[in-house]
């Protein structure tokens, strides 16, 4: 009975590895660049002294999900999970990330 369940362990986490393997097969061009335009528009929104923002092509995630990945003024890089429905589930903030606007700290600025 061990050895059953381990086989069956081991095939979900194989199958699910599968269906892993590159998110941007799963999205058009038309739900990337949405996505591009409203994080933009977030982080133009919610930060300061915002010059620049570029995007990288790859926009997979650990977890299956889609993100973007890309730099605040040449520089500062982030990553940043978005929904379905354009949903911004979260950013991570790499060094030299523009500071947050005072207003934008208890509820993000839309």
């Amino acid at each position: 009975m061990k050895y059953l369940s381990l086989i069956a362990i081991l095939l979900a986490f194989s199958l699910g590895a599968c269906n892993v393997n590159s998110s941007n097969e799963r999205y058009d061009q038309e739900f990337i660049a949405k996505a591009e335009d409203k994080a933009e528009q977030y982080i133009r929104n919610n930060y300061n002294g915002v010059e620049t923002v570029e995007f990288s092509t790859d926009h997979s995630s650990p977890m299956g999900n889609f993100a973007l990945r890309g730099t605040v003024n040449g520089e500062a890089k982030f990553e940043m999970d978005i929904s379905q429905s354009f949903f911004i589930g979260g950013i991570s903030e790499g060094d030299g990330f523009p500071k947050i606007k005072e207003e934008c700290i208890e509820v993000a600025c839309e």
